[in-house]
C-alpha cells in the first residue's frame, strides 16, 4: 500500500504529539527510511499498512517507537566549540566561587543523543579543573530515546564518532581503544549519568541543576511547546545556574524566565527570579 499524504500528516501529528518534534512537509522521505525497519518488525508489509495499523491505535508503544525514530540524534565532541570555551572561561569560574562551601555541581545534558556532549563536559572539567575531582561533580544526560540512553550508557565509539570534533590529543587522553572502537576511560565515565526523559513531559524526577545545556532542540518545537518547557526548565536550574542554547536559538522571543549574558563571544542565559 502506498503511503498518501494524509498518511504522511498523520505521522508529522503522532510525532508532534509524542515528542513536540515538527516534521516539515518537505522532508516526508525521512518517514520512508526511518521507519521501514520498524513497520517490517511490527509485521506491516510496507509503511502505508504500518499507518493503518497506527491509526488503528493498536499497539500503543509503536506510538513511542515512531517518535524516537523520528527524533534527530545529530551530535558530534565538543560541537560548535564556543560554548564549551565559553564554559572553560566564565560559567564553570562562576559555578566553582559559589559552590565552594557544598563542593557539588550539577549539570544537565538535555537532549544527549549518544551522549558526546556529556561527556566533552565531562573532559573540559577534567582537563581544565583538576580539583573539581574532589568534588561531587554529576552530568546528568537525557533524550526521549531509549535506544540512545543505552548507546551512551556504555561510552563506546566508533572511528568515525571519536573523528567528528574531538582532538586527538584528548582522544588518547581520555579514551582507550578497544579493536575498532574507543572507549571512554573510566574517570570520564564516573562524572557521566544517562536516563531516559521527556523534555514535554513533567520533568519531577530530576534534580535542580547548577548548569543545563539545552542545544539545538528548541528549533523542532512549537512557540507553544518551548513555552512550556521553558517554564520546566526554569524550575530545574538552580537560582543562580545557567541555561545554553544553541548559536541559532533563543529564549526572549519564547519566555521572559530568562535573561541574556554575553561572555567569551557567547549568549548563555540566567534564571530570573519570580515571585
Amino acid at each position: 500500500m502506498a503511503v498518501s499524504e494524509s498518511d504522511y500528516n498523520y505521522l508529522r501529528e503522532l510525532v508532534q504529539e509524542q515528542s513536540a518534534n515538527l516534521i516539515d512537509p518537505s522532508r516526508n522521505a525521512l518517514f520512508d527510511t526511518r521507519l521501514t525497519q520498524i513497520a517490517r518488525l511490527s509485521g506491516a508489509d510496507n509503511l502505508g499498512d504500518f499507518v493503518t495499523m497506527l491509526k488503528s491505535g493498536r499497539p500503543v508503544h509503536l506510538h513511542r517507537a515512531v517518535a524516537e525514530a523520528m527524533t534527530i540524534n545529530e551530535t558530534s565532541f565538543f560541537r560548535d566549540l564556543k560554548p564549551f570555551e565559553m564554559l572553560r572561561e566564565v560559567i564553570l569560574p562562576r559555578l566553582i566561587e559559589r559552590r565552594q562551601d557544598s563542593r557539588r555541581l550539577r549539570i544537565w545534558s538535555a537532549a544527549s543523543s549518544t551522549g558526546q556532549e556529556a561527556y566533552s563536559l565531562a573532559m573540559v572539567i577534567a582537563e581544565h579543573f583538576p580539583d573539581l575531582a574532589h568534588w561531587d561533580v554529576k552530568i546528568i544526560g537525557t533524550d526521549i530515546s531509549r535506544q540512545v540512553v543505552d548507546y551512551a550508557q556504555k561510552g563506546r565509539y566508533r572511528r568515525l564518532e571519536v573523528n567528528r570534533g574531538l582532538p586527538a590529543r584528548m582522544l588518547l587522553k581520555y579514551m582507550t581503544r578497544d579493536g575498532e572502537e574507543w572507549e571512554v576511560n573510566p574517570q570520564i565515565r564516573s562524572m557521566c549519568e544517562f536516563q531516559y526523559a521527556n523534555l514535554c513531559a513533567p520533568l519531577s524526577l530530576l534534580p535542580v541543576f547548577d548548569l543545563v545545556f539545552l542545544r539545538n532542540v528548541l528549533l523542532y518545537f512549537s512557540q507553544q511547546d518551548r513555552r512550556a518547557l521553558f517554564r520546566e526548565i526554569h524550575r530545574k536550574v538552580a537560582p543562580d545556574g545557567y541555561l545554553v542554547l544553541g548559536n541559532a536559538e533563543q529564549a526572549e522571543d519564547s519566555t521572559d524566565l530568562f535573561e541574556v549574558e554575553f561572555g567569551a563571544n557567547c549568549y548563555f542565559y540566567s534564571p530570573v527570579k519570580t515571585g
